[in-house]
């Protein structure tokens, strides 16, 4: 586009002046000229977010943080590419909220073939401007649970029921009758639609194969954002990935059920070695850290708190193993209180099966951490038990060379060292160069013995 900028450079004055308001100008004129082509080339982009796995505050601060981004530099829409089986009522409203309000056109694609927008997925999707599915994709089955996974009371079932439909029917109004009452049914009966099924009742708007396919259809397309209607000009647009930070992307890892498992378990374990082999600091620091991180994941899944009763008893039983030997009946009950506090504190009956742990990952966690436990910890006792290795006390046993005569005390020279010795029994035995073995420290004097020859 052509630069919306002249300037007019004065004759007076002398060249050097000339030359440099000439400079000065012209450096203006072209940050000006790159900011007006950055501002429009900026405003022909489209920005991709890619979110998968069950709701987390990592991912509900990743959308915000796109939507952000795209009202900042004045994209022209944000697709939110979703794969997810639900998750809580809190997140889902607050990624329905940042949707909502947002100043650039939020489109939600449930996508790529084989995802599903689950419980709460379902009204992220419905709360988009635009909303589109991949083929072979599904959307539905958004009926509340509790907290911890567990079916509600009849009164509080029914509140949460009439909130959630009062909800998705002020997203879906628009879309028509049949879409208001396929909305409320994956609530009230946890209904489940396919893409082709969800389209045909105007659930959703499209059915695209990939995102090139979605912005060819939604070229023309008319919303509505913030109560005004506009129509969206997709084509030809350059398609800009957003992706997580690697913050968000930890913070997702941790909220994963095996990961937090795991970390509880390491961060239990290394605390109780610190405690039975006190003096070091690594154990501690790395038991304290794991449980740190163990705890984010424990925040955000639902889980059973007596669980964790099970996995603190296991590692007192092997500890308890290694310092009274019982043939290892307490090892074996241990991994068996390890196994069932894992499954207590995760595989509620209840729990989605999105939000549990595997079985054999526990079982052979598990294992290994009982080998591994009663490892460190018998090579911390042994190190306790251990004779001390340095000081006179460590000359006890060893085998000295006589240096003088017995009259009656004489030099024996031991590791390199010149000690005054007395001999035990009768010194007219031993004679220069002739070995004898100490077998006590007095101060700085030793009492030997006679070695006697074969």
């Amino acid at each position: 586009m052509p630069c919306p900028f002249t300037f007019i450079i004065g004759e007076r004055g002398s060249s050097m002046r000339r030359l440099l308001l000439r400079t000065i100008s012209l450096l203006l004129v072209l940050t000006a000229c790159f900011t007006f082509a950055g501002e429009a080339q900026t405003g022909r982009r489209i920005l991709v977010l890619e979110a998968d796995g069950p709701l987390t505050p990592a991912m509900a601060e990743y959308l915000d943080r796109g939507i952000s981004r795209a009202e900042q530099e004045s994209y022209t829409a944000l697709v939110f590419q979703l794969d997810t089986p639900g998750g809580s009522i809190d997140l889902m409203d607050r990624m329905v909220q940042s949707i909502r309000a947002s100043r650039v056109p939020v489109i939600v694609y449930v996508a790529p073939r084989g995802a599903i927008a689950g419980s709460a997925g379902t009204v992220i999707t419905l709360a988009g401007h635009a909303a589109a599915m991949a083929p072979e994709t599904a959307i539905g089955a958004a009926s509340p649970v509790g907290g911890q996974g567990e079916d509600l009371g009849e009164t509080i079932e029914a509140k949460a029921k009439n909130i959630l439909k009062a909800q998705v029917r002020s997203l879906a109004f628009r879309r028509g009758d049949q879409a208001v009452a396929l909305a409320e049914a994956t609530i009230e009966s946890a209904e489940a639609a396919s893409a082709e099924e969800a389209y045909e009742v105007g659930l959703i708007d499209f059915i695209a194969s990939d995102v090139d396919d979605l912005l060819t259809q939604l070229n023309g397309f008319e919303i509505s954002i913030n109560d005004e209607t506009v129509v969206l000009e997709t084509a030809g647009y350059e398609i800009v990935p957003f992706g997580q930070s690697v913050i968000e992307q930890l913070l997702h890892v941790l909220t994963d059920p095996n990961v937090t498992f795991l970390l509880i378990t390491v961060g239990i374990q290394a605390i109780l070695i610190e405690i039975s082999s006190p003096g070091g600091w690594v154990a501690g620091f790395i038991g304290v850290v794991s449980l740190a991180l163990g705890t984010l994941g424990l925040g955000v899944l639902p889980v059973n708190w007596f669980g964790l009763i099970f996995l603190i008893t296991a590692f007192v039983l092997f500890i308890v193993d290694i310092k009274a030997p019982t043939h290892g009946a307490l090892t074996i009950a241990g991994i068996v209180s390890m196994i069932v506090g894992g499954l207590v504190l995760f595989n509620s009956s209840n729990t989605p099966s999105f939000q549990r742990v595997s079985v054999l990952f526990v079982v052979g966690v598990s294992l290994v951490s009982a080998a591994f436990f009663m490892t460190i910890v018998a090579f911390a006792l042994k190190a306790q038990q251990r004779p001390v290795g340095v000081g006179a006390a460590t000359l006890i046993g060893k085998t000295a060379e006589v240096r003088s005569e017995f009259k009656p005390s004489g030099m024996v020279q031991v590791g390199g060292e010149l000690w005054s010795a007395e001999i035990e029994g009768d010194a007219s035995d031993v004679t220069p160069g002739d070995r004898v073995q100490v077998v006590q420290v007095d101060g700085l004097r030793l009492k030997v013995r006679p070695i006697r020859k074969k």
